[in-house]
């Protein structure tokens, strides 16, 4: 099952929260095609996740500095450990025939859950930062 988004992943931004509405949904096409087993359509899927995810922390990283949020940096850290995971999930991908049941493990685990748990964690954290300036 993918993750939904619903009332607890809202952060009250539209940008965000449509941006987060999107990653969801490309985290979820991952989810989908590991299941059918198809390592191109995965490695494709992961590109095209990343390429979003760079677009979308950008954004958050520039509201964040516009707004002197002052835990930035570890915001930022955080940002990067998850590109990471994703070249980590990549580079595993490459090396196996397909999709094994530790890589749809890892991709639970270092995509869609921490997706989620940084969501309702730090970017409401950001969000309440930033509404608190306004």
């Amino acid at each position: 099952m993918g993750i939904v988004f619903d009332e607890s992943l809202f952060t009250g931004n539209e940008l965000i929260d449509t941006q987060h509405q999107e990653l969801i949904s490309r985290i979820n096409r991952l989810s989908d095609v590991t299941l059918g087993k198809e390592k191109t359509a995965a490695i494709q899927t992961l590109d095209f996740l990343m390429d979003y995810v760079e677009i979308h922390f950008s954004a958050e990283e520039k509201l964040q500095a516009e707004a002197g949020y002052p835990d930035i940096e570890a915001h930022k850290a955080l940002h990067r450990h998850f590109e990471n995971s994703v070249s980590e999930l990549k580079e595993m991908l490459e090396e196996e025939e397909g999709p094994s049941e530790a890589f749809v493990a890892a991709v639970k685990k270092n995509v869609a859950d921490w997706f989620v748990n940084h969501i309702e964690v730090c970017d409401k954290k950001v969000a309440s930062y930033i509404k608190s300036q306004s």
